[in-house]
C-alpha cells in the first residue's frame, strides 16, 4: 500500500479487495477471491510488458518485427448476476498502471465501431482514404487509444455485431490489445440462438484462444442482499398505479408543466413525449415498441438524468424484439447510473415470460438490474452523481 496526498492507496486487487471487507463493504467471498488473483497476475503480465517496450506506449505494439514476448492473455469472467464481476473488473481497470485504457459498456463500444466504420467508407467514397477494407484502420484506431479494454456485460444480440467480431477482434488481438470482459454467459454460449450463428463461431475460438475463461461461481446475489425499497418500480398495473406515477412524477419535477421535446440523434430526432429540467416521461411503447437502438437510448441518458417509463406489460416469446430494446434501454440505464421510475404488470423477475432464446438468457440480469435499481444505494449514489436541479413553475 502507497500514500498519496495523505490517503491510503492500493497496489493490488487483492488489498483494495481486503480494504473493503476490512470496512465492512463486501464479505469475504472464496469464489471472488479466484477471480481477483487472476485479475492481480494480469497487471503484473501487462506491468511487466509495458516496461519491456522499446520506446513509445505504444511501441511495442506496432514493432514490425516479431514480438520477443507471447502477446499478453486477457481475462473473459462470466457467472450469474450479481456476483460482483462489474466491481472486480473496476478494481483492475483503476490500478492497472496504463494510461491508454478504455472501460466501457459493449453495447456502447460496438455503437462507436459501426459509426467509425460509417466514416471509414464515406473516406473511401471521397477519395481521403485509400483503404478498401474499413476493419484494419478502425482496428488500428482503436488499439492506439486503448490496448487494455474493458468490456461490461459482454452480450452480443444484434446480427450486425455478430458478423463483423471477428474479423474486428483478430485485427485488435494482433496489434496486442489485451481485453478484460465480464459477462452473465460462457463464450460458448454468445449469441445462442442468433441468426446466421455458425458465421459467429469463429469468434467464440478466439476469444477463448485470447482470454483466461473464468466462472465467478459465487452462491450469493450481493444486490438483492442491499435491497432496500424506494417507490420507484410500481406494480401491477392499473388505476392506483397510474395515479402512483402521476404523483412521483409531480414530485420530482416539482409540478412544473412539461412539454414535449426531441434528440437529435445521427440526424434523427427521438421523439419526448414530456420533459421538464433533466427530467423525460416515456411510455413502454415510446421506447420499446419503436425501432431505436442502444445509441438512441444512450443519447437520451445525455439530456436527462431521471426516466419515467409507463405501462411496461408482461413480454413473452412473441414479443422478442420489445424485449430486446427493454433489455438494453435497462442496461443503458444502468450503465449510465439514470434514475428510473416505472410502472409495470408485473415484478421484474416475472417480466419476461419465454423459456426460450437469447432474450430468456439475457432478461435474468435485466430483473436483477431493476431491482438494485430500486435500492437506497442505488439511489443515494444517483443523488450524490445529479444534484436535484432547480425547477421553476
Amino acid at each position: 500500500m502507497h500514500l498519496r496526498d495523505g490517503l491510503q492507496t492500493h497496489v493490488t486487487v487483492r488489498q483494495r479487495y481486503d480494504h473493503l471487507v476490512e470496512l465492512g463493504s463486501i464479505r469475504r467471498d472464496p469464489a471472488q477471491l479466484v477471480i481477483v488473483a487472476a485479475l492481480d497476475r494480469l497487471i503484473d503480465e501487462i506491468s511487466d510488458k509495458r516496461l519491456a517496450r522499446k520506446s513509445s506506449a505504444l511501441g511495442w505494439l506496432f514493432a514490425k518485427r516479431k514480438p520477443q514476448r507471447e502477446p499478453v492473455k486477457g481475462l473473459y469472467v462470466h457467472g450469474g448476476v450479481g456476483r460482483g464481476k462489474t466491481m472486480l473488473m473496476d478494481m483492475f481497470f483503476e490500478l492497472v498502471p496504463v494510461k491508454h485504457k478504455r472501460r466501457v459498456h459493449f453495447n456502447d463500444f460496438m455503437a462507436d465501431v459501426h459509426d467509425r466504420i460509417q466514416k471509414q467508407r464515406a473516406a473511401r467514397k471521397n477519395g481521403t482514404s485509400r483503404d478498401d477494407d474499413p476493419i484494419p484502420p478502425v482496428a488500428a484506431a482503436l488499439a492506439e487509444e486503448a490496448w487494455v479494454l474493458c468490456f461490461d456485460e459482454f452480450s452480443v444480440t444484434d446480427i450486425a455485431d455478430a458478423m463483423i467480431l471477428s474479423r474486428l477482434f483478430s485485427a485488435l488481438f494482433a496489434l496486442g490489445v489485451v481485453l478484460v470482459a465480464t459477462s452473465n454467459v460462457a463464450p460458448r454460449d454468445l449469441y445462442r440462438d442468433g441468426l446466421n450463428r455458425q458465421l459467429f463461431l469463429p469468434f467464440i475460438g478466439m476469444l477463448e484462444q485470447n482470454t483466461a475463461v473464468l466462472n465467478l461461481d459465487a452462491d450469493t446475489d450481493y444486490r438483492l442482499e442491499k435491497l432496500d425499497r424506494v417507490p420507484v418500480y410500481i406494480s401491477p398495473l392499473g388505476e392506483a398505479a397510474d395515479k402512483a406515477m402521476d404523483k412521483a412524477w409531480a414530485k420530482v419535477t416539482h409540478g412544473a408543466a412539461a412539454e414535449p421535446a426531441t434528440v437529435a440523434v445521427k440526424g434523427r430526432k427521438v421523439a419526448v413525449p414530456a420533459a421538464i429540467a433533466g427530467c423525460a416521461r416515456f411510455s413502454f411503447a415510446d421506447l420499446c415498441e419503436k425501432p431505436l437502438a442502444a445509441r438512441d437510448y444512450l443519447a437520451i441518458t445525455a439530456h436527462y438524468k431521471t426516466i419515467f417509463v409507463d405501462h411496461v406489460p408482461v413480454l413473452a416469446e412473441a414479443n422478442r424484439n420489445e424485449a430486446k430494446r427493454f433489455i438494453l434501454l435497462v442496461d443503458t440505464l444502468y450503465d449510465q447510473h439514470i434514475r428510473l421510475v416505472i410502472s409495470a404488470a408485473a415484478t421484474p423477475d416475472k417480466l419476461y415470460v419465454a423459456k426460450r432464446g437469447h432474450e430468456a438468457f439475457e432478461f435474468d440480469r435485466t430483473s436483477s438490474r431493476l431491482i438494485e435499481m430500486q435500492g437506497a444505494e442505488w439511489l443515494d449514489g444517483w443523488a450524490e452523481k445529479h444534484p436535484e436541479p432547480a425547477v421553476s413553475a
